[in-house]
């Protein structure tokens, strides 16, 4: 049978399209793709036969897109596919539309809009197939409304244009493409035509498709057919607007949860949700970090696991078959108890709860292990699952999730483990309490979509060091750095997040694997993801062991600077005045202050140039950590630790492997002050360079090696936590990829903003007026008084003095330009939206914050003062919100 695929596609000069897909002909690598060839200025082409024995196999493909530097982009979709053998014909022309990635209508092709939100709107239609046709239209219309379908309308054969009676294209179930057959035998080329909205229900036309009219130039001959996909309708793609709520899990309070939120919360916050008319929940991560049995563990972030559920939202209750449910009687009292409280006890809760499961598992064990619905979840997850199991027991075996200091099992053996974990009940207690995790969390999301409401998770940028994911494939990780952000306007010393950073060239040679199963383990449960810090894969904040601040970090990869720049711009390189800590008597009087005496006698060791060097047994930020760690605590000591920690940051460059690199924020370093003037403005300029100029092409390119192909491996929504220092490619990528962005009002990406403004947003966008890292709008309201009149005077445009505090009608004012905004999201922290109503606010507005990034030691504890159930009661409140939705058209 011959094929001919013909490309339409506008190519600039050394670029070239390829075939590639699961077909009989090549292999599905880019390099045994098929090339097409150049036909004209509007497409690419391929003519090849294909054996009769596989023209009855179906053919998944795609095109590719190769530049002359090598790189290469692939359209966008996972729904090209044909039997050749189902035309009938001895010859099939396919007429393709390249499907950019970034195309807006590719969103509501993901699950959450299929499956859930758009589900509602589709209406079955099937119009009758001529016999002889010769035709076949295809085209994408994802927002259609119930009740409607496409209607192909053009010269000649296809009606002449008439609109009382247009053919109408067959609109199916689990189809992403609408279509049409025609005869179109007679009919004059180049055939002029276009597609239209028609109303099954009232049998009546709707409305043309915009732009000009489409133009099919073919001819026919017996024995062949051809297959027109035209790619999307030519409507507004950006008329759908959705509202959501955020809210860590462990947040929730209901009248039966047991001092924590439980996946089984979900089920009446997501009731309460449909009530109001928000379409969306939103969650941190919900990976298990138990790592020191201590309320350290609740740092969402620090996962142990990047796949096992946190054992802390069970609901026992559910868990407990009839005749263990009455052992539940016993801790009722300790249950009330936790659950009365303002925040979280993590451990008395983790305490009881795994107590009680104990308790049951041995009498429950059997049943759950020979069941059906266990063995599945058990083959599915195996790859992770036992290797988390055997990392439980171990952990718990040797106090500490430290694999190094495991005897006989520092490295991960899956042999040994597979013996250690055979009739070991103590392992198979955690895989008892992931496949109950497992269903819970699936009931609560089934419940959700149920009510036409989607989940949305977040995927963690790192991983706990002492993980099972470490520890299993070490290889994919530098052990020996730590990942963290650079300072900003929320951590003036930046951020140390502890995670060891990923070796991507070693994920890269096997197709970034590890990253992809994370990806569709996500799928289990949500229907879109948050990528926390996706400027990771750009490039990721690198920080020695030896340091505790995150200032001592410097970006992974980046391009180094080099001693010929500095003699270039006219720089004598003093290697010991810009690499080592600048120490002076100055110095120490601006740092120490009446403490200097004792800082010069006890830390430094003083050299006739007048300077001073660290000793050596104080000579990293992690030393002096260590040394104040052994004394008693107190304010003083504290000073001159954080005193001692700048001392070690005071410097000009990092020589990482031989490489120099700037570091970050040189200008508020003493040692940059204390340059002569000349030397100051030319160091800034090269400093400016390396951070700002020099590294963006390079970054993008890293990005480009990785989030193309992660993404096509799911079809979740993605939407990318883009904050912080960001490079200007960061939004160009993720627009060339159809990846969400985060709009935050208080932080402007654009130079010489005080604000971001929520109409000013791109549609595909998240925008919020706060995140879980930052105060809600009340505390941020009271925390800068200059900053919030201005913010009262310039976005509000409110005259005269802001008020002290952030009263309902400020907060109403500030949710209304939110839900106004064009982006496709608008989420708000569920603390945000109460504090609209004075009665339903808390009462204690720095109560309600959930995170403060700059202290890495923060006890993330944070329960709402409102139950679920009072939530549903309160009638006045969920009228307000539903009507502010309404009148959005969210």
């Amino acid at each position: 049978m011959k094929l001919t695929f013909r490309l339409r596609y506008y190519t600039r000069m050394g670029q070239s399209i390829w075939l590639t897909g699961h077909h009989s002909l090549r292999g599905d690598e880019k390099k045994t793709a098929v090339p097409l060839e150049y036909l004209d200025n509007e497409f690419w082409q391929a003519t090849f036969v294909a054996p009769p024995a596989t023209a009855n196999e179906p053919f998944n493909y795609h095109y590719l897109l190769r530049e002359p530097d090598g790189s290469s982009v692939e359209d966008w979709g996972r729904d090209r596919a044909l039997v050749p053998a189902e035309f009938g014909r001895d010859e099939l022309l396919v007429i393709d539309s390249w499907n950019n990635a970034g195309a807006v209508e590719n969103v509501f092709y993901t699950e959450p809009f299929r499956k859930v939100l758009l589900a509602e709107n589709f209406t079955e239609v099937r119009p009758a197939v001529p016999a002889g046709a010769t035709h076949t239209f295809r085209v994408k219309a994802p927002l259609l409304a119930k009740g409607q379908t496409l209607c192909l309308m053009g010269d000649g054969l296809l009606g002449n244009w008439n609109t009382a009676k247009p053919l109408l294209l067959e609109r199916s179930a689990g189809e992403n493409e609408l279509s049409v057959a025609v005869d179109l035998r007679g009919q004059a080329f180049p055939l002029a035509y276009k597609y239209g909205v028609f109303d099954t229900e009232r049998s009546s036309f709707v409305r043309y498709e915009e732009g000009d009219n489409r133009l099919l130039n073919d001819f026919i001959v017996p024995g062949k057919y051809t297959l027109v996909s035209d790619g999307f309708v030519r409507l507004p793609a950006n008329t759908w607007r959705g509202a959501g709520v955020a809210i860590p899990v462990f947040s929730l309070r209901s009248e039966n949860s047991f001092g924590v939120g439980e996946f089984l919360d979900l089920k009446p916050l997501a009731d309460w949700a449909r009530d109001t008319g928000l379409k969306l929940i939103q969650v941190l991560p919900v990976n298990d970090t138990t790592a020191t049995h201590t309320s350290a563990d609740s740092y969402p972030y620090a996962a142990i696991s990047a796949f096992a559920l946190h054992p802390i939202y069970l609901n026992l209750a559910a868990v407990a078959n009839a005749k263990n449910k009455k052992l539940l009687a016993a801790l009722e009292p300790e249950r009330q108890r936790l659950n009365a409280l303002a925040e979280l006890d993590y451990e008395a809760v983790m305490k009881a709860k795994l107590g009680f499961l104990k308790q049951i598992f041995p009498s429950q064990k059997t049943a759950t292990f020979r069941g059906a619905e266990y063995k599945k979840f058990f083959a599915e997850n195996k790859h992770w699952l036992l290797p988390y199991a055997a990392f439980c027991f171990l952990r718990d075996k040797f106090g500490t999730a430290d694999f190094n200091q495991w005897p006989g099992h520092t490295r991960y053996e899956a042999k040994k483990i597979a013996a250690l974990a055979k009739d070991n009940d103590d392992v198979a207690f955690h895989l008892f309490l992931q496949f109950h995790l497992h269903r819970q969390l699936r009931e609560a999301a089934a419940h959700a979509h149920a009510n036409g409401i989607i989940l949305k998770g977040d995927i963690a940028i790192g991983v706990y060091r002492h993980s099972a994911d470490v520890w299993q494939e070490p290889e994919l990780y530098h052990p020996n750095i730590q990942a963290g952000a650079p300072p900003d306007a929320f951590a003036a010393k930046g951020q140390n997040w502890g995670f060891p950073t990923y070796n991507w060239p070693r994920m890269e040679a096997d197709g970034f694997a590890w990253w992809k199963r994370r990806f569709s383990q996500m799928g289990h449960y949500f229907d879109a993801f948050r990528i926390d810090h996706i400027l990771g894969f750009f490039r990721i904040w690198s920080i020695p062991t030896h340091a505790v601040e995150g200032i001592l970090g410097h970006f992974v990869p980046a391009i180094p600077v080099a001693e010929t720049e500095f003699a270039a711009r006219g720089i004598s390189f003093d290697r010991e005045r810009f690499l080592t800590p600048f120490i002076t008597d100055p110095v120490l009087e601006e740092i120490f202050g009446n403490e200097s005496a004792r800082i010069r006698r006890e830390f430094l060791k003083a050299h006739s140039s007048g300077l001073y060097s660290l000793k050596p047994e104080f000579a990293t930020q992690r030393q002096v950590e260590n040394y104040f760690a052994m004394r008693k605590p107190d304010s003083r000591s504290a000073r001159i630790k954080l005193g001692l920690f700048d001392l070690i940051s005071n410097v000009i460059l990092f020589e990482v492997d031989g490489k120099l690199h700037f570091r970050f924020g040189i200008e508020q370093t003493t040692s940059y002050k204390y340059l002569p003037p000349e030397v100051r403005s030319k160091l800034l300029d090269l400093y400016v360079n390396y951070f700002f100029r020099r590294q963006d092409d390079f970054w993008k390119q890293e990005a480009m090696r990785k989030l193309p192909a992660l993404k096509k491996v799911t079809g979740l929504l993605i939407c990318g936590e883009d904050l912080g220092m960001v490079p200007p490619s960061v939004p160009i990528l993720m627009k060339e990829l159809g990846l969400l962005s985060l709009e935050v009002q208080r932080m402007p990406k654009g130079e010489g903003h005080d604000f971001s403004r929520p109409r000013n947003a791109p549609y595909l966008s998240v925008v919020t007026p706060s995140t879980h890292d930052m105060s809600t709008l009340r505390g941020w309201w009271e925390e800068d008084r200059a900053v919030t009149q201005k913010f009262f005077n310039q976005e509000l445009g409110l005259p005269g003095d802001a008020p002290l505090h952030a009263g309902p009608e400020i907060v109403r004012a500030i949710v209304q330009s939110h839900l106004a905004s064009p982006a496709l999201w608008s989420i708000f922290q569920l603390q945000d939206l109460l504090g609209m109503d004075g009665k339903l606010r808390n009462p204690n507005v720095e109560a309600e914050r959930i995170n403060i990034p700059s202290d890495p030691k923060h006890y993330w504890r944070y329960r709402t003062h409102l139950s679920l159930e009072q939530l549903h009661k309160a009638k006045d409140f969920n009228f307000v919100l539903r009507e502010l939705l309404r009148e959005s058209g969210r």
